[in-house]
């Protein structure tokens, strides 16, 4: 019996059909339907009920209070959702002059920042330099004996509130909580000791930089988390919100819905990335090919499909520059690029089985990639026909996928 299935490809939908009988599936606990609630209001019942403090935020705050806000902006609906922050804190007496909103190094440029009302306008917005000595201030010396200097405004801060997307992450484990703050702001030194620091096979709850991370949380003051659980395309599914303490139960929400099980490994898996293509990095589609390479068959097809064209940096120029997946990794040991780790995903794909790659970039740049060109959904349909077992992977740059005991 044959399937018509729609996969999401970016703001696309690809159309394909499936045998029934080759199709693997995929089990996890709760995948992801979409919410029918609006970012504002699932951000509003997280701030009016927070995990572990009792009281809605703003009881936690005074109107003198200096707030520092931790932005990741790679959240959909950021300006949304900053907006019903900041409100909230003007609900407890704070000014918007008295916010200040840090980004991370290579933040700051986001569309967003022009989508705020004109009522918030003076909060003030700061990327973080990392090579800036007197944007810095010691805070303590960690457990292992590390000098932690952190960005001063930070470490200046009366309360500390952190806006993150949850997520898996090839150095940490897990993304979304203490980690956005250690060691993205830290100093230039303390940045370039964590690279290098990553698994490509394996996902640790508590790999060292995660470790350090927490401890880093706990000495600057216990910030208030607000960790954001995507659903299927660019949705916001739900908001987990608290003290510290609530990041276990951000994991545990998001790997009931991202985190998933297969029976076996198959001969083609097809990674498909949905939502706003200008929302998807190379590290996001370097996760995509790499959660298939995990349940791909030895010398199987791994199938990316995305409508992104993301901007390469050091480590991805690097596997454009070299013959195979191999030389790749031996130059990047070599010069330690800051985008090493999705760099080493690519590769481990690359050497687990064959890449095919529907995107917005150049067939040459795909084929650099140690990729072959896909263009057209007729040209999967017949990769889908030749296969004799099939998984697909909707929205793989979020999932988790590990072989049933």
């Amino acid at each position: 019996m044959t399937t018509a299935i729609e996969l999401a490809v970016g703001l696309e939908t690809w159309r394909i059909h499936v045998d029934d009988a080759g199709l693997l599936p995929l089990t996890r606990q709760e995948p992801p339907q979409g919410q029918s609630r609006s970012p504002r209001e699932l951000l509003r019942e997280a701030l009016e009920h927070p995990l572990e403090l009792n009281v809605p935020l703003r009881r936690a705050l005074t109107p003198d209070d200096r707030v520092v806000l931790v932005v990741d902006e790679q959240l959909p609906s950021l300006a949304e959702l900053v907006t019903e922050l900041v409100e909230h804190l003007q609900s407890a007496g704070v000014k918007p002059a008295a916010i200040t909103v840090l980004v991370p190094p290579e933040g700051g440029r986001g569309q967003w920042l022009a989508d705020l009302p004109d009522e918030i306008g003076d909060i003030r917005v700061e990327t973080h330099d990392p090579e800036d000595p007197p944007r810095f201030a010691y805070l303590a010396t960690s457990a292992a004996g590390r000098r932690v200097y952190l960005n001063r405004t930070l470490v200046d801060a009366d309360f500390i509130i952190v806006l993150t997307g949850r997520g898996y992450d090839p150095s940490c484990g897990y993304r979304g909580a203490a980690n956005s703050l250690f060691p993205v702001f830290s100093n230039g030194e303390t940045r370039a000791s964590f690279v290098g620091q990553f698994q490509a096979r394996t996902l640790t709850r508590y790999p060292a930089m995660a470790k350090e991370a927490e401890e880093i949380s706990w000495l600057i003051g216990m910030p208030f988390l607000i960790q954001v659980i995507e659903g299927v395309s660019d949705q916001i599914e739900e908001i987990v919100a608290g003290l510290p303490d609530c990041a276990d139960e951000g994991i545990r929400r998001q790997d009931a819905r991202w985190r998933a099980t297969v029976a076996s490994r198959a001969e083609t898996v097809i990674a498909a990335v949905s939502g706003d293509p200008q929302r998807i990095d190379f590290a996001a589609l370097a996760w995509a090919v790499a959660t298939a390479a995990r349940v791909v068959q030895p010398d199987g097809r791994i199938v990316l499909l995305t409508t992104a064209a993301p901007e390469l940096a050091e480590g991805a120029e690097i596997l454009r520059q070299a013959e195979d997946p191999a030389a790749a990794e031996r130059m990047m040991r070599k010069r330690k690029p800051d985008d090493w780790p999705a760099s080493s995903l690519w590769t481990f794909a690359a050497k687990q089985a064959r890449l095919m790659v529907a995107a917005g970039w150049p067939d040459d740049l795909i084929e650099d990639l140690f990729a072959t060109p896909l263009r057209h959904v007729a040209e999967l349909q017949r990769l889908i026909d030749a296969a004799d077992s099939l998984l697909i992977l909707q929205d793989a740059h979020k999932l988790m996928v590990d072989l049933a005991s």
